[in-house]
């Protein structure tokens, strides 16, 4: 699982642990007993979170205005294909 801070709790880590999950979750600063992460796994956050962002510029999808979810995911895979076209 690649997180941000707002997942770093303990119940979730020991969740994915029981699962076998490979943990790569950005850390509080004040955590008492820091979790060792994969710093290169890590590195791929950067350009997911960029991804997301670029896909929020579009209105329709930001704002959810799809009346079904296929209608929803559907523009998704449109606008994912228009900003690899870019």
């Amino acid at each position: 699982m690649l997180a941000d801070k707002a997942f770093d709790c303990n119940w979730i880590i020991d969740e994915l642990n029981e699962r076998g999950a490979m943990i790569c979750i950005s850390q509080r600063p004040q955590r008492l007993e820091p979790v060792e992460i994969d710093l290169e796994v890590y590195k791929w956050r950067h350009p997911i979170e960029n991804f997301f962002c670029k896909l929020k510029e579009f209105k329709r999808i930001a704002m959810r205005s799809d009346k079904t979810d296929d209608s929803f995911c559907a523009m998704i895979y449109a606008v994912a294909a228009i900003i690899n076209g870019r």
